[in-house]
């Protein structure tokens, strides 16, 4: 692959702009044609009816929690949002709607008698499923080719979907991609996989919820359908390919094979592509800095040498950049990128090229899982530290580079010194065959043989400086995998919201958390397509923090379950002070906003979060999802202004920022 000059640069940009002006010319004689307008009053009234009726007919049968249920749900629900977020349509959204109106009563009709047809069905079929993160319904695309007997297992091809503005109906055209009907078709497609289309919760570049609705899905597709798990592909167009990069390059282990067609790689370079209305991001503070190891994907490149990645790039797209970016983190990692170059086309895909790939997808995929005794693997937080027979259970430092090599050799696994990693397990039943002994480090730890009842899962962990077998359990003061931060990572797992009925200690305080968490429901329900789940205080039980991440708004004053994991969290609040990051602040106008281990029994595995939705707001939201990266961290300590007006687009006053060290602490080393 050749690195672009500038002439190349400046030729992709003016056949991007040539492009653009084209596209905008059409869509001016598409929109003089269909031009978006307001619902008349009769049919808004007339729609908004035949929701409300549709969801008192669904009802009843929610708490069955069947695929079915959410297969007729997704319809009134895309309409719900389309009507609440939009106010102008065209006369194709406006069948949209009333096609969708049709279509849930068609499903919920036929469930009642006991009918499921489309289940059934070759071809393309929308469906949905029930996320455990907010409880809400969410649509997904499958394509079902007619070779498929519902007996032989299939290769499984998640295909994401590339960028959109996210508007009230993204969800009916989503859906209606994929919607022809329940009835059998007479032409499904030829091919040897079904494909998964997620939708993503729209536009997010697959981060946070979107990462967790990709996998969702797929376990949703599973338990449908006969799929071979271990031929799994991921593959995708723009944000599609930078999502494809993102998860496939962080879960190497969970694909067979790896298609980005046209994606970004990076946060920096990429918003600095000379596009109009680009943000670009320039130097950030440290701890956001940091924070861009999490997601940015070119520092995952070596884990290349996991997944094969077969790239696709226009020789003249405007993102061209982002590959040879690509190409030359894989060139540092001794690796080789397969890039697919379509020498005169720009930020489309060309037929030709992606049969080739899809041709050299296939042969990784015929191939198949095997079991690996090599295995090299990176990453930057415990979030992303699973891979094959290794799981990384802790860090030196987290947002530092972690690597981990080893290699079987005569019976012996060999591990070069890890980087950057205190602790770490090794599942010897996936290995391909049972060592006799662990050489690291210079030591060798001689294996036994575990019965076979037992997990054959052997951890090592660092002590003194030297590596040994370790059978104690995590910690609950440490980071560990799913418990590792920031902030914004606890609404990608189940969480609740709770509000808190007591009298705040403080008027500032009250009045932020009241309306942070009105603003974190309003950016949730527009932007994550859900109900934030919200409680009060008082009726919050041991069920809820044992199976969710709990996000308290308040003070110890009005939020009774702030007051008891108080002691557990490294700060000191008091009514006229708060003790937090070796400072001490006015309780009367600051309010920390952190993320930590819930210390509450049986919350073992779950967050506790004070004062704080994603951390990004709807500024970004509604602009770049590139721009969806932690601002905070896992703590900020926030100025309070009592005279402030709430609305919806306020900026929080951030005094300090950071991360917390690997052991829930603040150090010199922890970045702020």
């Amino acid at each position: 692959m050749k690195t672009s000059d500038e002439g190349l640069t400046v030729t992709r940009l003016r056949f991007f702009l040539v492009m653009l002006c084209a596209s905008l010319i059409w869509s001016r004689a598409s929109a003089m044609a269909q031009a978006p307008a307001p619902l008349t009053d009769a049919q808004r009234v007339a729609l908004e009816r035949k929701a409300k009726e549709q969801r008192s007919h669904l009802e009843p049968l929610s708490k069955q929690s069947s695929s079915e249920w959410s297969d007729a749900a997704i319809f009134s629900k895309g309409l719900d949002w389309a009507l609440r977020y939009d106010r102008d349509f065209t006369a194709a959204d406006v069948e949209q709607m009333e096609r969708a109106v049709r279509r849930g009563q068609q499903r919920l009709d036929a469930i009642n008698q006991g009918r499921h047809p489309w289940t059934i069905r070759h071809g393309k079929i929308a469906l949905g499923y029930r996320s455990v993160v907010d409880g809400s319904v969410q649509p997904y695309g499958v394509v079902v080719p007619k070779s498929y007997d519902g007996k032989t297992p299939i290769r499984l091809d998640v295909v994401l979907h590339g960028s959109s503005r996210p508007v009230g109906i993204s969800e009916l055209r989503f859906i209606a991609r994929f919607d022809e009907g329940d009835d059998e078709t007479a032409s499904p497609p030829d091919q040897p996989f079904i494909e998964l289309h997620p939708l993503g919760r729209v536009e997010n570049c697959y981060r946070w919820s979107g990462e967790t609705d990709v996998f969702e899905a797929i376990e949703d597709v599973c338990r449908r359908y006969q799929i071979d798990r271990t031929r799994i592909v991921l593959r995708g167009m723009s944000m599609g390919a930078s999502g494809t990069w993102h998860l496939g390059l962080k879960h190497p282990d969970r694909f067979i094979a790896l298609g980005p067609y046209c994606g970004y790689v990076d946060t920096h370079k990429f918003s600095q592509t000379p596009i109009p209305g680009f943000v670009v991001v320039g130097p950030l503070p440290e701890h956001q800095e940091q924070g861009l190891h999490m997601l940015d994907s070119v520092d995952y490149a070596a884990n290349a040498g996991v997944v094969p990645a077969i790239a696709c790039i226009g020789g003249k797209d405007v993102f061209f950049q982002a590959h040879v970016i690509m190409h030359e983190a894989m060139a540092r990692e001794g690796l080789t990128m397969t890039n697919l170059i379509s020498p005169d086309t720009g930020h489309v895909i060309d037929p030709v090229t992606q049969t080739e790939q899809l041709r050299q997808i296939a042969e990784h995929a015929a191939v198949g899982y095997q079991a690996r005794g090599k295995l090299r693997f990176v990453t930057w937080t415990l979030k992303y530290g699973r891979c094959h027979w290794l799981q990384i259970l802790g860090l030196k430092q987290h947002y530092a580079r972690a690597e981990f090599s080893a290699r079987m050799e005569n019976d012996v696994l060999i591990i070069d010194e890890p980087l950057n990693i205190s602790k770490f397990a090794i599942d010897v039943a996936k290995l391909p065959a049972f060592p006799k002994s662990v050489r690291i480090g210079g030591i060798e730890l001689p294996v036994k043989l575990l019965p076979s009842n037992q997990p054959q899962s052997m951890v090592i962990a660092s002590r003194d400086g030297r590596w040994q077998w370790d059978e104690s359990p995590l910690s609950r003061t440490v980071k560990r995998p799913g418990v590792q931060g920031p902030i914004d990572d606890a609404f990608a797992t189940p969480f609740l919201c709770v509000r808190g009925t007591g009298q705040a200690w403080n008027q500032a305080a009250g009045s932020y958390a009241d309306a942070s968490l009105k603003r974190f429901a309003d950016e949730w329900h527009h932007y994550f397509r859900g109900e934030l789940p919200i409680k009060n205080d008082i009726d919050v039980t041991a069920e809820d923090w044992e199976s969710k991440n709990l996000i308290l708004f308040g003070d110890p004053g009005s939020n009774s379950l702030i007051t008891r994991v108080l002691s557990d969290l490294p700060l000191k609040w008091t009514r006229e002070s708060l003790q937090f990051a070796g400072m001490t602040y006015p309780a009367s106008d600051h309010l920390p906003a952190l993320i930590a281990p819930n210390p509450l029994p049986g919350a073992d595995n779950r967050y506790v979060v004070l004062n704080s939705g994603h951390t990004f707001r709807e500024s970004d939201l509604a602009k770049f999802n590139y721009l969806l990266f932690p601002r905070w961290g896992d703590w900020a300590v926030l100025k309070l202004d009592s005279t402030q007006s709430f609305d919806r687009g306020w900026d929080d006053n951030v005094v300090k920022a950071g991360y917390f060290d690997e052991s829930w602490g603040i150090s010199a080393k922890s970045p702020q």
